[in-house]
């Protein structure tokens, strides 16, 4: 969208906890967290007339959402999608805006994703995947981890890639959860860890897996001239690419074409074109890490290192707390909590506004020293430009770049 640089914000971010027993519906959650992002942008029922939110078959629709909370919608929609969909929907909020058709958006996530609908293929009840049917039917992969193994498997074919270097995004992710009083998993996991524990889909282990829960997150985005009058530092917005597809997205997404060569090749010049930047200026990202090599994968797609330099790009640090480039400080789908992207837009947010460490005592006592120990802080130091990195099955990419 060449011209909306800066045009748009994000002003509000809102979460419920995350857990494997919630105990509420969807609806419940999802009223909870919009809630909480109104609140947290300092806006009222009167103020926000539009919602956008995705799903699985699995949540509750924004007129209901909408209605609970005394909002008036002059725009809703609510699309079936799962990990490129926020910033798609980010790009969606931010042209309704520019067309008059409301002013100001609200965005949720609101699932139960352990206690009803388990991606993983177990649990109450379990959503129709979203592969193809040639995937389900002939080749009996029936979960994500059976359709995105063989990426992994051919890019260690390809390039030497090997487990130990992947499994530091787990590594990594897991220090930077040990200081986030949200996350799900707050333990500090090694390699080895990784590498001890029991297989799922070769050569995925459990480790190597995010982590399903019930949680509801939402976001709320306007216009610069209304951001710049609410409550909190606004996230501004500097390009965003929406659910760009691969060649023949219906397909294999490892079986054609150089193996990371995933959406996010196509993805990157538009957003970084929007931006007007590079990787090499980007201080934060967050990438999907429904498995440890997913963001591999897409931090070499959008050129943060070459094709087939993945695993030394994940091994090296640069993505740890303290690194040059840490990646999902919020611990992420591997540690934080599963929400379909939208959490990683939620802590970039916080990383902008220099308030990731909102919970920690030392922070709020005006006496932070950066310290990435356990139990420390993870705010990264002079962040300025963040980037999240969507993705979705089969063969589908979205980016959002913003900055303080």
């Amino acid at each position: 969208m060449p011209g909306l640089k800066d045009k748009y914000a994000i002003v509000g971010i809102g979460m419920t906890e995350f857990s494997r027993n919630s105990g509420r519906t969807t609806r419940a959650l999802g009223v909870e967290a919009v809630r909480a992002a109104m609140v947290d942008a300092g806006l009222g029922a009167g103020e926000v007339d539009g919602m956008l939110s995705y799903h699985g078959n699995d949540s509750t629709a924004s007129p209901t959402i909408a209605g609970d909370l005394g909002i008036r919608l002059n725009f809703y929609m609510d699309c079936s999608g799962g990990g490129s969909s926020i910033e798609a929907l980010i790009g969606i909020a931010m042209g309704v805006i520019e067309a008059g058709m409301c002013s100001t958006v609200a965005i949720f996530r609101a699932m139960n994703g352990f206690t009803e609908a388990r991606i993983g293929g177990t649990g109450r009840q379990r959503p129709v995947f979203t592969g193809t049917s040639l995937e389900a039917g002939i080749h009996g992969m029936n979960s994500a981890a059976q359709s995105f193994a063989p990426s992994f498997m051919r890019h260690m074919f390809e390039y030497g890639t090997t487990s130990e270097q992947v499994a530091h995004v787990k590594m990594a992710h897991s220090h930077h959860a040990s200081n986030n009083p949200r996350a799900y998993y707050k333990q500090r996991i090694s390699v080895e860890d990784v590498l001890n524990s029991r297989w799922i889909t070769k050569p995925l282990h459990l480790l190597d897996c995010c982590v399903e829960t019930d949680n509801g997150v939402a976001i709320i985005v306007t216009s610069a001239d209304r951001a710049r009058n609410l409550r909190q530092r606004p996230a501004w917005i500097m390009g965003v690419a929406g659910r760009v597809n691969k060649e023949q997205p219906g397909g294999y997404h490892w079986s054609r074409g150089p193996i990371s060569r995933v959406a996010g090749v196509y993805g990157a010049p538009i957003v970084f074109g929007q931006a007007g930047i590079g990787p090499q200026d980007v201080d934060v990202t967050g990438s999907y890490d429904a498995f440890t090599f997913t963001t591999m994968l897409q931090l070499e797609a959008y050129g943060f290192c070459k094709e087939g330099e993945g695993g030394d790009y994940v091994s090296s640090g640069i993505i740890e707390l303290g690194g040059a480039r840490p990646n999902n400080t919020s611990g992420g789908h591997l540690c934080e909590g599963y929400t379909h992207g939208i959490g990683h837009i939620v802590e970039n947010v916080r990383q902008l506004r220099g308030l990731a460490d909102d919970y920690c005592p030392n922070w709020a006592a005006g006496e932070h020293s950066y310290d990435y120990t356990e139990g420390g802080c993870r705010q990264v130091k002079d962040a300025e430009i963040t980037m999240n990195l969507g993705w979705a099955m089969p063969a589908t990419g979205s980016a959002l770049i913003m900055h303080n």
